[in-house]
């Protein structure tokens, strides 16, 4: 990663410093350069500035290029603390920038993104993640984020321990093979028997379903020995907040038996907020003809596919007056902005990412962000997404942002009724 003199100099007159921290050092490094470290490691990754003085707040800040006395020593004391195994519990990737202004050297140091979080120093409780501006301790939801992201694409095809493929919901699973031997025939996994389905399938592995398969096809029960709280939500609520809503909400989704089934009424329900044909086919499965809709499905089977099923967290659609946030635990496996510019098909789950893929319900790389904005072209409203340590949420305005609603910021426990 580089950064151009002139762009270090248009950052320093930015208000957006998400992934930028100026920090002034003359022949030592700074002592809380630790934190900003852990914090862009396990959040976005992001650039260290040395030599420059921040005056003011960021968002009325003015800078003075101090420079550094000593910056062979500054940056070979940095970047050794990096890969050595006594500061940080694992190595730290970084990319190292020198800048001249008028005699003073700046120092530059972009922290990559790294894929063995959580990225701490001296111990676990070292753990930082980065919040708007700032660097900040993170919680005990995170640090476990975290951990489950480091089998990040694996626990759905890994066998559920004392199930078998009678745990699965029989009318879901065969809906899904007519639906599949409807809208996909000449994929030949249509003409297997369900034993080898199954097996090509990754439904069952081993005799046993797997959590990919139980999510997707399996019994309520069955599920629900193994993820005690499952469920997702889907809230209509009568204003721009809840703050501004007269009542909690005027429609929950009712339990659904698993995430085939969840598929299906969420859609039913997204179908109210845009203008589309619908009709009922020989097969007696409803479609919509309607652009707008297809984004909203793209964001509905992507939130499916994406979520990390083993957090406290849910996911749920809220539909305000002004917008429809689609929320999930588990975040974005990268910055937003890198998975805006190249299709990166990196599933949290890949059975059943596969299983939606083959009928044809999203599509087949990536994660589908061109469907998704495709609805400002459709509608002239914006499309924005957020990205947590633990949790992403997708939003599809509905109106003009106008700043007054409430923020309602993604809630890692969800401990409310809503």
């Amino acid at each position: 990663m580089t950064l151009s003199r002139s762009s270090l100099l248009s950052r320093l007159s930015s208000i957006e410093w998400d992934d930028f921290e100026v920090k002034p050092a003359r022949t030592e490094l700074p002592k809380n350069i630790w934190e900003t470290v852990s914090a862009f490691a396990n959040t976005t990754g992001g650039w260290i500035i040395l030599g420059v003085e921040q005056r003011g707040t960021k968002r009325n800040a003015d800078f003075e290029i101090t420079g550094v006395d000593e910056p062979e020593k500054l940056e070979q004391d940095f970047t050794t603390a990096l890969r050595s195994d006594g500061k940080f519990n694992v190595p730290v990737v970084v990319d190292c920038s020198k800048y001249d202004f008028d005699g003073k050297t700046v120092l530059g140091f972009y922290i990559h993104l790294s894929e063995h979080k959580p990225v701490y120093f001296n111990s676990l409780q070292n753990t930082f993640v980065r919040s708007g501006s700032g660097d900040q301790r993170a919680n005990e939801y995170e640090i476990n984020a975290m951990y489950r992201d480091q089998a990040f694409g694996t626990m759905s095809a890994k066998p559920v321990p004392g199930t078998s493929a009678a745990d699965l919901n029989t009318a879901t699973y065969q809906r899904y093979r007519r639906y599949l031997s409807e809208y996909n025939n000449p994929l030949p996994y249509n003409k297997m028997s369900d034993d080898d389905f199954n097996r090509k399938l990754e439904i069952v592995k081993d005799g046993q379903l797997t959590y990919g398969g139980l999510l997707m096809f399996g019994n309520q029960q069955a599920i629900i020995d193994r993820f005690s709280d499952f469920h997702l939500d889907f809230l209509e609520i009568p204003g721009n907040s809840y703050a501004e809503a007269k009542t909690r909400y005027t429609y929950r989704i009712d339990e659904q038996e698993n995430l085939w089934e969840y598929y299906f009424v969420m859609m039913q329900r997204l179908r109210i907020y845009v203008n589309s044909s619908y009709h009922i086919d020989t097969m007696g499965f409803g479609h919509e003809e309607s652009p707008e809709l297809e984004a909203l499905r793209e964001a509905l089977v992507n939130m499916l596919m994406h979520a990390d099923y083993f957090s406290p967290m849910k996911s749920r659609i809220r539909v305000f007056n002004n917008r429809i946030e689609f929320e999930n635990p588990g975040n974005f496996p990268r910055p937003v902005e890198e998975l805006l510019q190249v299709d990166i098909t990196i599933p949290r789950n890949p059975v059943i990412a596969r299983l939606f893929r083959c009928t044809k319900l999203c599509e087949n790389a990536g994660y589908g962000f061109d469907k998704m904005l495709s609805w400002k072209k459709l509608t002239g409203y914006d499309v924005d997404f957020e990205n947590r340590t633990d949790a992403c949420k997708t939003i599809f305005w509905r109106t003009e942002k106008t700043g007054t609603e409430n923020a309602d910021v993604i809630d890692t426990t969800q401990k409310t009724t809503q």
